[in-house]
């Protein structure tokens, strides 16, 4: 894998870190996306400090001109690209019948919008080569409808799971392999910092294997999702939720 390279998204903290640092831990160089540019230059510098194996990329995931920069980055560093993690995202927990315009259109452009784009620009390109590999994470509440990040959040990564499959439909045929991961609720800080304590026990009693999943598990996934021997398996959603969805 030393010769592949693959942009993540969102990944200045939380799962796009851990994703980022698996992808590196496998071999590959990764560019590593976020807005918060100055917290995803701390994380390449600690993966790389000479910039060989790992570099940051501004990345607004909202705007499809973000895409083409990263994408044009990374080639002219590197020269080529191999797989893209679309793993930003952003909500605030508002009551469904209080979100406003507003705070619907901000968290579909993060959760939404930001797949689109990925998937068309780094889509085209892998088409263009003929190979490449794109993983979108997605999530149990665009499943099951789970409004504890928000209804305005499941229904963006309802349609993130819509999107994996139209463009695996369309992007297989070139090469391309375009799947999903729906996490449950992680063992990440932001759970920690964000959700008080005695809710989360309650959402931990609530999970069959009763503990919070494991955000390198879901990284593991990524990279074997990314693999060049993936390329049958395409247009689907690894569920990782500790069985709080089966089908």
């Amino acid at each position: 894998m030393s010769n592949r390279v693959v942009l993540v998204t969102g990944a200045a903290r939380g799962l796009g870190a851990a994703v980022a640092r698996r992808f590196l831990d496998a071999g590959y160089r990764v560019a590593l996306g976020d807005i918060a540019v100055d917290a995803a230059q701390a994380l390449a510098r600690e993966l790389s400090s000479d910039g060989s194996r790992a570099f940051a990329i501004r990345l607004d995931v909202t705007s499809k001109a973000d895409f083409e920069a990263a994408r044009d980055a990374m080639l002219e560093r590197w020269g080529a690209i191999d797989a893209l993690v679309n793993n930003a995202g952003a909500s605030k927990i508002v009551p469904v019948m209080d979100i406003t315009a507003e705070q619907f259109d901000q968290v579909i452009d993060v959760n939404l919008r930001s797949v689109l784009f990925g998937c068309q620009v780094f889509g085209q390109h892998f088409a263009t080569k003929g190979a490449g590999r794109i993983v979108n994470i997605a999530s149990l509440a665009g499943q099951n409808g789970g409004s504890a990040t928000g209804a305005h959040y499941a229904a963006a990564k309802g349609g993130a799971l819509t999107l994996t499959k139209v463009f695996a439909r369309d992007l297989g045929p070139l090469g391309v392999t375009v799947n999903a991961i729906s996490p449950g609720p992680l063992d990440l800080a932001i759970v920690h910092e964000t959700v008080p304590a005695e809710k989360l026990e309650k959402i931990i009693a609530g999970i069959p294997v009763g503990r919070l999943g494991s955000a390198t598990h879901i990284a593991d996934v990524a990279v074997l999702l990314a693999s060049p021997d993936a390329y049958f398996t395409n247009g689907a959603c690894w569920d990782i939720n500790g069985g709080l969805f089966m089908r």
